[in-house]
């Protein structure tokens, strides 16, 4: 870990550029989740919108032998889900849509969570506490400290909570690369002694599981699903390190009360 990048101005802006692209793509898709379609329909939408509207290139395309442009991961499967028409979305389902671009050779990444209808009680508090423990681990952000505190802050409000932490994936560096240094544990663990400083850029995408953290790796060789099947909720954002705190390049206007009210209240 002692290769971490650190950014220049001028990259930064060209990372928010892209940041922007991707989090405009899942607005987009939302109207588009719902009973019926298949994944493999929301992935073509998404990547004709990446490719002939944002003048963009999506990540995921052939990305080590993936086949689609972005990822789509319903109730149990924790990531990776590989879009297909056999796969209709059904009343109840959680659904989670991992989108990456590149613009002019810089990434930027994101995900969210989506409802098909009305989702379970205990899904709708999943995802919550999901997205909440990604909020609380940008709010500790800044220069100075211990990497491993954001994965700290997560595993403790996430336990707390009943709900369990996957280890096996991580958080991870991204710039003119898709995945470099750092890697971000959600859990508190062994970081290297990594502090962070301003200009680094990394995300931040807890997966997190409704049962017992262990997974099993699907025949295609990127699907990834519970072990004991219960379902699974992640949500991603972008962010750099800046001089007294960071900035969330791939925030959402849906969200701006919400992360205000978690950055100031918590």
């Amino acid at each position: 870990m002692n290769n971490i990048p650190i950014r220049t101005a001028a990259e930064i802006e060209k990372l928010r550029i892209a940041c922007k692209l991707a989090s405009d793509v899942l607005v987009m898709i939302e109207p588009y989740v719902k009973e019926g379609v298949t994944t493999g329909e929301l992935d073509r939408i998404c990547h004709d919108y990446i490719v002939n509207e944002q003048k963009a290139i999506p990540a995921c395309l052939n990305y080590h032998g993936f086949p689609k442009s972005v990822c789509i991961s319903i109730n149990e499967v924790i990531c990776h889900g590989i879009p297909s028409d056999d796969k209709k979305l059904k009343k109840g389902d959680i659904v989670n849509i991992d989108v990456t671009v590149i613009k002019d050779g810089y990434f930027g990444d994101n995900s969210k969570m989506y409802f098909v209808g009305e989702p379970s009680l205990k899904d709708k508090r999943l995802c919550e506490v999901t997205q909440e423990a990604m909020y609380k681990a940008i709010r500790v952000v800044k220069p100075g400290v211990r990497l491993n505190q954001i994965g700290k802050v997560i595993q403790t409000y996430v336990e707390k909570e009943g709900f369990s932490v996957v280890r096996e994936y991580c958080g991870h560096g991204i710039g003119v690369e898709f995945h470099c240094d750092p890697q971000v544990l959600h859990y508190y663990g062994d970081d290297g002694g990594v502090i962070l400083q301003e200009g680094m850029v990394f995300t931040i995408e807890p997966m997190i599981n409704a049962g017992k953290k262990e997974l099993r790796l699907m025949k295609d060789g990127w699907t990834v699903k519970t072990k004991d099947r219960s379902h699974s909720a992640q949500y991603e954002h972008q962010i750099v390190v800046t001089k007294d705190g960071c900035e969330i390049m791939t925030i959402r206007d849906e969200e701006l009360e919400r992360i205000s009210r978690v950055l100031v209240n918590d």
